[in-house]
């Protein structure tokens, strides 16, 4: 029991229930991790635009990211609507806030007092954060915009129970990249060619299938990727196989990050032993950087298994 001079606040039961609903929901955090990658793939829009940056966004989009995050929560969770709050919970109202800047969450009147699903995200570091407030009173700042908002004050902030922070998302490999290979990447008049680039510039690295979309501004990824007339037969001489999620069992032989159906990886790859996977009827390994380039196999149908 609470004493009078006991200056701990008191249990928020309603706030414990909705964060185990979020929990039992998604465990691990890997489909909200998809909802903000979904969201970022979203609005840059990246197959009709080329675009993959938040800087690259004009101001009404950056201010609509926060409305398709609570769509795709929505649709991801099959959450209920609230009936002044974005959706009900574990039979509580909860509102959906996303800030670009971490603690920058807006509070309308219709949230206070009421449970707030606090968000942010850096695309460029690909983590996200996501957490429970109630927005009480002595937790809002002093004074409102002229649409009554308000935003946490530090100990509203300090009050936000984290559900995930910082915690890792699918990369936007493109921010991950010097800058001079990312312009080597889209210099080119052909979405193929920039297809290849990317693939050479990733070599061992998971690369998401909007990228691929992103870089040869066409929403089919696979015919970029495929066999005939794609980067895989155009890549073959150079030693490079792409792999798809039919392939996971020869990413984890060949000892790289194993792709999913959201991602390909692309691999060099050389003649080895016995104790190699076996591609195309022959025993091949990661070719080291110096190795000269052998012509790649080619790659099994799916769900076939040469061992």
């Amino acid at each position: 029991m609470t004493s009078l001079f006991d200056s701990r606040p008191l249990p928020d039961h309603a706030l414990e229930e909705v964060a185990a609903e979020i929990r039992r929901l998604d465990p691990d955090g890997s489909r909200w991790a998809d909802v903000f990658r979904h969201t970022y793939d979203m609005i840059y829009n990246g197959a009709e635009t080329g675009r993959y940056h938040w800087s690259q966004l004009m101001k009404t989009e950056k201010t609509h990211f926060g409305t398709l995050f609570e769509i795709n929560a929505q649709r991801a969770f099959k959450f209920k609507g609230g009936d002044t709050t974005d959706y009900r919970i574990a039979g509580h109202q909860v509102d959906a806030k996303w800030s670009q800047n971490d603690g920058g969450w807006m509070l309308p009147p219709e949230v206070f007092d009421e449970i707030a699903l606090v968000a942010t995200a850096s695309d460029c570091e690909a983590k996200f954060s996501l957490g429970l407030v109630r927005a009480k009173s002595e937790y809002r700042r002093i004074g409102a915009n002229r649409d009554m908002k308000s935003g946490l004050n530090a100990a509203g902030r300090a009050a936000v129970v984290w559900l995930w922070r910082d915690a890792p998302m699918p990369a936007n490999i493109l921010l991950q990249l010097p800058e001079h290979v990312v312009e080597h990447i889209f210099d080119s008049r052909y979405g193929t060619q920039r297809v290849n680039r990317l693939f050479r510039a990733t070599e061992g690295r998971l690369v998401h299938r909007n990228t691929v979309r992103t870089v040869a501004r066409q929403l089919d990824d696979q015919k970029r990727v495929r066999k005939n007339g794609g980067a895989r037969s155009a890549l073959k001489p150079e030693g490079i196989i792409i792999l798809s999620s039919y392939h996971a069992h020869i990413a984890q032989r060949l000892g790289v990050p194993v792709p999913d159906s959201k991602h390909y990886i692309a691999v060099r790859v050389s003649p080895g032993s016995e104790t190699d996977p076996i591609i195309g009827g022959a025993h091949w390994r990661r070719a080291t950087p110096d190795e000269v380039a052998h012509i790649a196999p080619d790659l099994p149908e799916p769900g076939v298994r040469e061992e």
